[in-house]
C-alpha cells in the first residue's frame, strides 16, 4: 500500500481578508470581509460574529454589519503578506513548501526529531509565526496532505495510522478543496445519499472506476487516507527547468508578472512535450548582488500555464514588496519541476468542442496549432504591452454588450457574475452576432405611415410596416417578435419617460434575402428608436 507522507500543515484563517485589512492598516477588532463577483469569499471572526457569511452578497452582509471594511480580492496581496509566515515556518523546519496564501506544508518527521515529538514542534510553529509575522496560525499533523489540512482547521493531531478514522466522519464537501475544481463531484455524491468521506470510502474502489473516472478514484483515495497520488510520481530530469537572466535586473512587481507569462507558457509545455505535469513548483532566483532566493509552491492538481504564472507573481510579490525585500533586483530566474505526475489530463482529448460549440474529432494539428496561437499572442503582448491582446468572456447581464467582458491575455477568464441566472428583463436566445458601441438611429412606422410606440404594458401601438436606419431607404417588415422589457416598470398608459424596450424584426433586403435586427425603443419627451444590432 502507497502510505503517504506524514505531513505538518500551518493554517492562517480568514487569509484573505486577514492580508487586505493588514494592508490597508485596519485595527484588528474591525470587521472586514474580501468581495469577489459582489459575494463574500472570505471574512474574518469578527465579521463572522454579526452574521457575516462566505457566498453572501455585498448588500446583504454591510445590511448586517453597516461597519464592515470591503476589500476586493487581490491574489498578489495575499501572496506577499504570507512570505513573512513562511518565512517564519522556515526558521524552524526545513521543506517548507506553500499550498497556497493561506496554507504552508512541511514534512514533519526532520523537524519533530530535534524539538522532541510533534507536539513540541506545533507549540513552536504557533509561536514563531505569532511574533514574527503577526498573525494567528493553527496546526495540523496527520498522514498525507490533504488529511494534514483538513487537521489543521481543527487544529489536531491525528496519530500515524489514524487517518482514515478521522477522515471518516467528515462532511462529503471537505473533498472540493480550493483549486481542486471537485463541485460538480462532490454535489453528485451528495444526490447519491453519500454525506460523509467514510460513506464514500467505503465503496469499492472499481466501483468508483467505473462510475466517476479518475477524478473519483483520486477524490476517493483522499476519503480513505491514502497519498494524494498514485506512486508514479517521478523526479523529472534536470533538463526540464527552465532558467531565465534578465538584462536590466527586475525589481518591479509589474515588470515580474509580465514575464511570468511567457515563463509559465514555455515550462508547462516542456513538460508537456515528456507527457509530465507539475505539481511541486519550485522559484529560484538570484539577485545583483548575489542573494540566493527561494521557495517551493505545492499543488493538489498539476499545474496550468496560468497556474506556474501564478505562482511566479505571487512569489515575487513576496520577494520584492516584503519589509526584508534583496538588496537589488533579480538577474536570473529558475523554474525547478521538484515533483511531477503523468501529464494524461493534459493530453489532447478525443473530442472537443469547435467555434460553434459542436463536439467533432480533435487533431494533433489542432493542438500544435492553438499552442502556436498562444505563442503568437504572447509576442504580441511583448510587443505592444500585456493591455493589448484580450478573449471574451460570456458573463451574466441583461444587454447583450454588457454580457461580453474582455479579459487580458493570460489572465484569468473568471465570470463576474453568474451567466445563467435568472436577469430580468434579459433578451432571450440568441444573442446578437453584432452589437453596436453606438446605437445607430432608426425608424418604425405602421402601415398608414404613423410612428410605431410601445406602451408601458408591452404592447405595440400598430403592427411594424416598415424600418429605416439613420434616414435610408424604408425595408418592408417580414415579421417581428416582443417586446421584451428593460429597465423598471412603468404603470398603465404609454412607457414613461426613460423606460427602454426591445422588438427583434426580420426585414426584406432584397432579392429575396432577409435580414434579423434587434431594436430598441426608448420614451424620453418623444419616442425613439435605435438599431441595437444584428442576428447572423
Amino acid at each position: 500500500m502507497n502510505l503517504p507522507v506524514r505531513m505538518l500543515v500551518l493554517w492562517c484563517p480568514d487569509w484573505p481578508a486577514v492580508a487586505a485589512a493588514a494592508v490597508a492598516g485596519e485595527p484588528v477588532g474591525r470587521p472586514a470581509a474580501v468581495f469577489s463577483a459582489n459575494r463574500v469569499v472570505a471574512c474574518t471572526a469578527v465579521a463572522r460574529g454579526y452574521g457575516v457569511r462566505r457566498g453572501m452578497r455585498r448588500r446583504e452582509a454591510q445590511s448586517c454589519c453597516p461597519e464592515l471594511a470591503v476589500f476586493g480580492e487581490d491574489d498578489g496581496r495575499d501572496a506577499r503578506l504570507f512570505e513573512s509566515v513562511a518565512r517564519a515556518v522556515e526558521e524552524l523546519a526545513v521543506g517548507v513548501e506553500v499550498v497556497r496564501p493561506g496554507i504552508v506544508a512541511v514534512p514533519v518527521d526532520g523537524a519533530a526529531g530535534y524539538f522532541g515529538g510533534e507536539h513540541g514542534l506545533l507549540e513552536r510553529l504557533v509561536d514563531e509565526v505569532s511574533v514574527a509575522a503577526g498573525v494567528e496560525s493553527q496546526v495540523g499533523v496527520a498522514d498525507g496532505l490533504f488529511a494534514a489540512t483538513l487537521a489543521a482547521r481543527r487544529s489536531t493531531l491525528v496519530e500515524p495510522g489514524g487517518t482514515a478514522e478521522f477522515l471518516a466522519p467528515l462532511p462529503i464537501r471537505e473533498l472540493d478543496q480550493p483549486e481542486a475544481g471537485r463541485a460538480e463531484l462532490v454535489t453528485l455524491l451528495k444526490q447519491l445519499g453519500l454525506h460523509t468521506l467514510g460513506a464514500f470510502a467505503a465503496l469499492d474502489e472499481s466501483d468508483v472506476s467505473a462510475r466517476f473516472g479518475a477524478e473519483g478514484v483520486l477524490a476517493h483515495r483522499l476519503a480513505r487516507g491514502r497519498s494524494e497520488r498514485p506512486p508514479s510520481r517521478r523526479r523529472p530530469p534536470p533538463e526540464l527547468s527552465l532558467a531565465k537572466a534578465f538584462d536590466p535586473p527586475i525589481d518591479r512587481v509589474d515588470a515580474a508578472a509580465f514575464v511570468a507569462k511567457g515563463l509559465g507558457e514555455r515550462f508547462h509545455a516542456g513538460l508537456a512535450a515528456h507527457g509530465l505535469a507539475c505539481t511541486r513548483l519550485g522559484i529560484y532566483a538570484t539577485t545583483e548582488t548575489g542573494e540566493q532566493l527561494g521557495r517551493v509552491w505545492r499543488c493538489a492538481e498539476p499545474l496550468t500555464p496560468l497556474g506556474v504564472a501564478d505562482r511566479v507573481r505571487w512569489q515575487f510579490e513576496g520577494w520584492l514588496k516584503a519589509k526584508d525585500r534583496p538588496n537589488s533586483g533579480v538577474v536570473r530566474l529558475r523554474l525547478e519541476p521538484e515533483e511531477t505526475v503523468e501529464g494524461r489530463s493534459l493530453q489532447l482529448g478525443l473530442w472537443q468542442a469547435g467555434a460553434t460549440g459542436v463536439l467533432r474529432p480533435s487533431t494533433e494539428d489542432e493542438g500544435v496549432s492553438g499552442e502556436r496561437a498562444g505563442r503568437a499572442l504572447v509576442r504580441v503582448q511583448g510587443l505592444l504591452g500585456p493591455e493589448s491582446v484580450f478573449t471574451a468572456v460570456l458573463d451574466g447581464g441583461r444587454d447583450p454588450a454588457e454580457r461580453v467582458r474582455l479579459v487580458p491575455w493570460g489572465d484569468r477568464r473568471e465570470k463576474s457574475a453568474q451567466a445563467d441566472a435568472n436577469w430580468a428583463g434579459r433578451l432571450p436566445s440568441p444573442s446578437p452576432a453584432t452589437v453596436f458601441a453606438r446605437p445607430v438611429p432608426a425608424q418604425v412606422l405602421d402601415e398608414n405611415g404613423c410612428v410605431v410606440e410601445i406602451t408601458a404594458r408591452r404592447r405595440v401601438t400598430a403592427a411594424p410596416f416598415l424600418v429605416s436606419f439613420e434616414g435610408g431607404e424604408p425595408r418592408e417588415v417580414i415579421a417581428w417578435a416582443g417586446p421584451w422589457f428593460v429597465g423598471v416598470r412603468a404603470g398603465a398608459g404609454h412607457a414613461r419617460s426613460g423606460t427602454r424596450m426591445r422588438l427583434q424584426v426580420l426585414l426584406a433586403d432584397g432579392q429575396d434575402a432577409e435580414e434579423a435586427v434587434l431594436l430598441r425603443f426608448e420614451h424620453h419627451k418623444n419616442p425613439m428608436w435605435t438599431l441595437e444590432g444584428k442576428y447572423d
